[in-house]
């Protein structure tokens, strides 16, 4: 059974070497580390380890630093959610207490995560961003997250074209995965203009969403078709008859398109394919001649 405080427990500081130390503290002098990793530490799994300690115990300890800026107090690096527990239950939560500096204890933190694989690929991407916003280089991000250089580049990437308003409305989703988020991330830099989201991330029927849910809502509605009007694609369409259906133009403000009909075969293409020169020196010389009466501008339509 977890073990029930009856009374805060003031323990020893470890000595100012690497010596680790372990400790079972209160929970109430343990700070959470500078730099947060989950965005929803309450879920099922959270629910099952509060079960499991309240029946068994807290198997694994927690590591914790002497808090720098607390006298007497500590600080997480990895077991956020131990410590909330136990704090939960009211029990004394079982600490590694380790000296460490600010990088080290990141370090830690992010690599206990990675070797559990318990965060969502957003989540990782903002504890990646907050250690560059707190100019870690990138060797330290990629040593926090085990993770190499092209793969914190895209983590980064996510999160710069997504403001962090939008991320905290949609949570962890951890079934969306890097390439999803990505996507994502690319739609709403190119639609988020025209397509705004505040309509839909303020709806009831979004927050109340499981985040998987949530994510699956924002990623329809910045892929949804949009319709372009007919009159911007297609200005002129025109169908040519010799006793049959043999040809159809159409000219849209980039083109000028000629479909000829597959039933007369490729003879018809060909034969027209061999007259195109001729042609174009026809339709040249009519221009010149129009431009000697109706000025230079005539000659626009051969694109001089």
């Amino acid at each position: 059974m977890a073990q029930r405080r009856t009374m805060p427990v003031a323990a020893e500081r470890p000595a100012d070497d690497e010596t680790p130390v372990i400790l079972d503290l209160d929970p109430g002098i343990v700070a959470p580390s500078f730099i947060a990793d989950r965005m929803e530490p309450i879920d099922e799994s959270y629910r099952a380890l509060v079960a499991s300690i309240a029946a068994e115990g807290q198997i694994a300890p927690i590591l914790v630093r002497p808090d720098p800026g607390r006298p007497g107090g500590y600080q997480v690096a990895c077991g956020h959610r131990r410590l909330a527990a136990a704090a939960e239950l009211g029990c004394l939560v079982r600490c590694i207490v380790r000296p460490l500096s600010d990088q080290g204890l990141v370090i830690a933190q992010g690599q206990e995560n990675s070797a559990r694989a318990n965060l969502s690929f957003i989540e990782r991407a903002r504890f990646a961003q907050a250690l560059e916003q707190r100019r870690y280089g990138r060797d330290v991000i990629m040593q926090a997250l085990s993770l190499d250089k092209a793969t914190v580049s895209r983590l980064l990437v996510v999160c710069r074209r997504l403001p962090p308003d939008v991320i905290e409305a949609v949570g962890p989703a951890p079934a969306a995965g890097r390439e999803r988020w990505a996507k994502l991330a690319s739609a709403f830099r190119r639609v988020a203009a025209e397509r705004p989201i505040n309509p839909l991330i303020e709806t009831a029927a979004f927050m109340d969403a499981p985040t998987d849910q949530r994510f699956a809502m924002l990623y329809k509605h910045l892929f949804a078709a949009t319709p372009r009007p007919h009159s911007a694609h297609e200005r002129h369409r025109h169908e040519f008859r010799f006793g049959l259906s043999y040809a159809t133009a159409t000219v849209t403000d980039r083109a000028f398109m000629l479909r000829l009909d597959r039933a007369l075969g490729s003879g018809f293409g060909a034969f027209l394919v061999t007259r195109l020169d001729g042609l174009f020196e026809d339709y040249s010389q009519s221009v010149r001649l129009r431009s000697k009466s109706e000025g230079p501008r005539v000659l626009h339509s051969l694109g001089r």
